[in-house]
């Protein structure tokens, strides 16, 4: 990367002189007159203010495990099995700990699963009210080679594509990151979707149907099943970068879709309904654009960004910024906003993975699982959601 610095050189020439010819100039000045003998003066004490008293930073609510709502009603057995699963990505001391004891445990019964997390565990309510959706990994069908239905090419990572740490430029911005390409001698931006999607490529993975391919994208990776069987799976492999920008809320506000029924089914009819110009121009409303590459489709569940397989309805993507990888929580999520949907989710999940639009501390995306039925109940998913962090007992 070249960084641009612009600086005046010819002002500190001058400076530089007048600094000099300040300091050459010899002034005599006449002593000071002598002052009579003053009274000494009287020894005070100066009277330091005393500084407002800060109030308490706030501390967390926290209840018993047992009072959660509805957690006589959880299935604590395949929480429990959930929790073993993921925990052994945590790095806080306490749940490392606590990960062994449910890992040392042989339990086979909801009872015993259940006295766990009321023995080991407090919950502690998390921020205000905040939102539940969901995602699943697709299963789509492609061909290695283009044809009028299937238009859409599967895009490897590109090889201008350079992701830039900026931490070791400035501490302050340690973690941060930006992706761009270099043009000439500058870094720039690297190009949105629709400045991808008007390049041609010539190394295409797969071929998809635009409106699949697009959703293939939001959720980050899928099963791709070719015509003569075979299966293989397209992973996630980076992005161009760009922040994403959901599209339901455009289509509602043009009258595409009224606004109880902006589900992933009802955007994803919509948009092949209209495949063309009018369904790539509200596609290019989000200029995030993710790269995959292809490995053997073992047919497990897909890896998240903590590095194991993701539990069917028990892993949630969060913002690592706020949250910890491995951390338990407890969904409490209610009042549904599209038709169709559970009315509820409560249930305990493990933070596991994280999401281009998952930011803030009150913000989950539960994950479903692998499939059509997978993914027509994540569609349904936009509940207003409080969350509880499970943390282990002192």
């Amino acid at each position: 990367m070249t960084t641009a610095r612009t600086a005046s050189r010819a002002i500190a020439p001058l400076a530089l002189a007048a600094l000099l010819l300040s300091a050459c100039a010899s002034v005599v000045t006449p002593p000071p007159p002598i002052a009579p003998p003053a009274s000494p003066p009287v020894q005070t004490t100066p009277q330091t203010p005393t500084p407002p008293a800060q109030p308490p930073a706030a501390q967390p609510t926290t209840v018993p495990v047992s009072d959660l709502p509805g957690w006589a009603q959880e299935d604590h057995l395949a929480a429990l099995k959930a929790f073993q699963a993921g925990c052994g990505v945590s790095k806080e001391a306490a749940m490392i700990r606590a990960c062994g004891q449910a890992r040392a445990m042989s339990a086979t019964d909801a009872a015993s699963a259940r006295a766990f997390f009321e023995t080991n565990f407090q919950a502690q309510s998390v921020g205000e009210d905040g939102l539940l959706t969901a995602y699943f990994a697709p299963r789509y069908q492609a061909r290695m080679s283009r044809n009028a239905e299937f238009t859409a090419p599967v895009r490897g990572l590109p090889d201008d594509l350079v992701v830039l740490d900026l931490g070791p430029f400035e501490p302050a911005l340690v973690g941060k990151k930006i992706t761009g390409h270099v043009e000439g001698k500058t870094f720039v931006p690297y190009p949105d979707r629709a400045e991808i999607e008007a390049v041609p490529t010539d190394k295409p993975l797969a071929w998809m149907r635009p409106e699949e391919l697009f959703f293939l994208q939001i959720q980050g990776s899928g099963v791709l099943v070719l015509p003569d069987g075979r299966r293989v799976r397209a992973v996630f492999a980076g992005t161009n970068g760009k922040p994403f920008v959901g599209i339901a809320s455009p289509m509602r506000d043009k009258g595409l879709l009224p606004d109880n029924n902006t589900s992933g089914d009802a955007i994803r009819t919509w948009l092949a309904d209209h495949r063309g110009p009018e369904a790539d121009a509200i596609m290019r409303l989000n200029p995030r654009y993710v790269f995959f590459k292809m490995a053997e489709d073992d047919g497990k569940e897909p890896v998240g960004s903590a590095g194991v397989s993701l539990p069917p309805g028990r892993a949630i993507a969060v913002d690592p910024s706020r949250h910890a990888y491995g951390a338990l929580y407890w969904l409490d999520a209610s009042a549904p906003a599209l038709a169709g949907a559970f009315p509820a989710y409560r249930r305990l999940a493990v933070a596991l993975d994280t999401g281009g639009a998952i930011k803030g501390e009150v913000r989950a995306d539960l994950y479903m699982g692998t499939g059509p039925d997978a993914g027509a109940e994540a569609g349904r998913v936009r509940h207003m959601l409080r969350l509880y962090r499970l943390v282990p007992k002192p």
